[in-house]
């Protein structure tokens, strides 16, 4: 029996009939906890500095209090109200999806522009073209637009700034600073990121006004929920064979493995296809079309792997993905932490798999700091690294007593890069 709207979570927070019924038609059962705190906050109309995991729930946390307030904001003609700005393609188009399923049973439709570099400019001033209540767009495509007289950012009455740290992190620090200078200063401002460094500290000090900060439990450093993390050590040779070996007697139906350089998503996809797997490259050099086109495919199960550069990392939301793969390991803690947060997401489980050599030891170890979790790490049999490739993991708190030999002590400094 379905629930009348007055009684779903969502309804108790505050939100319209129409909002709450779209809400429950995209699944939403239950609030996430960074949606239950931020929402009734910003329909207050309060600036908020949201920190939270990826796969938590943050677009829905911003978007049901965009569109709520926009339906009770409708003026005789159509100007934009509201601005999400991120990092990528991927995540604009997602963002916008999500804006507009959501907004599906409002009074009024709302027009939503999602605009993003890497495709012709003209499609998307064409789609502006009288207005759009909504803008989501990447930071640089934004500018070029603004310059072109395709939009206007003066009537703005709502910023949401979505991925803050990888804005940041990306080089979008001037082409912020020249959009935000062309908003109105009297608006209400929306910050989510999954980390919260010092420099997006000090954005958002330069252009929140007494924001009330939203974080959640599972702060930036903590394992997240519900993936299994398992490190397995291999020679760097035999990494391919390997990966291989796992998806096939894992029977892995989808995976996303992350490499370090677009040379290597090739190489690697193309030996994947030649052993009989569907596998597809995806990274920054492929047109917007064909990253497109990779995404559904392996959303669709037609493709069964895709090796992945850390563009990756953020924005990507493939539903019931079941396992990553760090076939190279990520520059940075925060990366690994981005990577391996595309599987386990809404609440399912995951698993994620990193593979170690002896060149990477040294730099696992400091991701596992940095997340305060030791990995198990495993060898699989017919792949084990070649004798002494890897120094010994010995277990929590050392082997008492026992004395260094000088080959134990090369084999350490091997693995730190000193030798």
């Amino acid at each position: 029996m379905k629930l009348p709207a007055a009684s779903s979570p969502f309804a108790e927070l505050g939100l319209s009939a129409a909002l709450v019924r779209a809400a429950s038609q995209r699944g939403y059962v239950a609030p996430t906890p960074i949606q239950s705190a931020a929402i009734p906050l910003a329909l207050e109309g309060r600036d908020i500095v949201g920190c939270a995991q990826t796969g938590s729930g943050k677009t829905a946390a911003f978007a049901l209090p965009l569109l709520q307030a926009l339906d009770t904001w409708r003026p005789a003609w159509r100007r934009t109200y509201a601005l999400v700005l991120v990092p990528t393609r991927e995540l604009a188009a997602q963002v916008g999806e999500t804006i507009r399923a959501l907004a599906v049973h409002l009074a009024d439709p709302v027009k939503v522009a999602v605009v993003f570099g890497g495709v012709s400019v003209n499609p998307q001033m064409m789609g502006l073209r009288g207005g759009a209540e909504v803008v989501v767009a990447t930071p640089g495509r934004l500018l070029d637009l603004v310059e072109r007289n395709a939009v206007k950012l003066d009537d703005v009455n709502l910023l949401v700034l979505d991925e803050a740290d990888r804005l940041l992190d990306e080089g979008f620090a001037e082409e912020l600073a020249r959009l935000t200078a062309l908003l109105p200063p009297r608006r209400q401002s929306l910050f989510f990121s999954a980390t919260f460094p010092p420099a997006v500290q000090q954005l958002a000090d330069g252009l929140l006004h007494d924001p009330v900060r939203v974080e959640m439990p599972a702060t930036p450093g903590d394992e997240p929920p519900a993936i299994e993390q398992h490190a397995v050590e291999v020679d760097t040779a035999q990494r391919t064979p390997l990966l291989r070996h796992m998806i096939e007697q894992g029977q892995w139906p989808r995976v996303l493995v992350f490499v370090a350089t677009r040379y290597a998503s090739e190489h690697v996809a193309d030996k994947l296809r030649r052993a009989g797997l569907a596998a597809a490259a995806f990274h920054g050099d492929l047109s917007q079309g064909a990253r497109t086109r990779v995404l559904a495919e392996l959303n669709s199960g037609a493709l069964r792997v895709v090796l992945a550069t850390d563009m990756a990392a953020r924005g990507l939301h493939i539903p019931g993905l079941p396992v990553v793969v760090n076939y190279d390991l990520p520059r940075s803690p925060t990366d690994y932490t981005h990577r391996i947060g595309r599987t386990g997401r809404a609440g399912a489980t995951g698993l994620a798999v990193s593979f170690v050599t002896a060149a990477s030891e040294a730099h696992f170890r400091l991701i596992e700091k940095r997340q305060g979790q030791r990995v198990p790490r495993e060898r699989v049999a017919g792949f084990e690294p070649g004798e002494a490739a890897l120094p010994a993991s010995p277990p929590e708190g050392g082997i008492k007593g026992r004395r260094k030999s000088k080959k134990d002590k090369l084999r350490e400094a091997a693995a730190a890069g000193k030798a």
